[in-house]
């Protein structure tokens, strides 16, 4: 269940919380990514990010594996479905932060603007899926939760089609976009048309029938 997202308050912890909170952490780690606390309060860990991504993304590399070459060393492709990615980030590193580290990671030439990270979470016996804010950190969601990728779990998607960020798009794939357009707005009106003329000509049979001498 897709939701708005929450507007959960962000609870500003002490030093001491932190290294409580990290102790318990890596006390339940199953997979050896643990969290560290730095001198000056600040720290560290890894998160995991599904990417699910319905478009393909451009990468900058000559030795892509894409299926429709964009340049010399630009290919279009489809990430495989269920691709995890893990990160190592501060509790400093906002969600834009960690969407552009992503990208770079795979090499992405896709404007960051383009993407969302969202949070799934378990409710009451329900999944939830909510949109994070560019100013949110996602390793102190991670610490907060417990390692438990079941009970919070990060997802890497496009925009909605209701929030896009036109100005993220290139002119030739705006332009792209006004062709498609155009092509399902003739085929639209040529539907309607076709339909019409149907029934024009059944109105049409039915009064040559009333009005035929007989």
């Amino acid at each position: 269940k897709d939701v708005q997202k929450e507007r959960e308050p962000h609870v500003y912890l002490s030093k001491e919380e932190v290294k409580e909170k990290i102790q318990s952490y890596n006390s339940s780690v199953t997979d050896k990514l643990k969290m560290t606390l730095n001198a000056n309060g600040i720290y560290t860990g890894f998160i995991k990010v599904q990417m699910e991504l319905c478009r393909p993304i451009t990468v900058q590399s000559s030795r892509g594996q894409g299926k429709c070459a964009l340049s010399n060393n630009e290919t279009a492709f489809y990430l495989p479905e269920g691709c995890v990615n893990t990160l190592h980030i501060s509790s400093t590193n906002t969600v834009r932060e960690v969407i552009e580290a992503l990208l770079k990671k795979f090499f992405v030439a896709d404007n960051p603007a383009k993407f969302a990270l969202y949070k799934r979470c378990h409710k009451e016996d329900q999944v939830y899926t909510c949109k994070l804010s560019d100013r949110e950190h996602p390793l102190y969601l991670r610490l907060v939760a417990g390692p438990r990728t079941e009970m919070l779990s990060f997802v890497l998607r496009e925009h909605e089609t209701g929030e896009v960020m036109w100005e993220a798009f290139s002119i030739p794939e705006l332009q792209n976009f006004l062709r498609i357009l155009d092509k399902e707005e003739n085929d639209q009106l040529q539907i309607l048309r076709n339909r019409y003329a149907a029934y024009r000509g059944k109105l049409e049979e039915a009064l040559r029938g009333v009005l035929k001498p007989g």
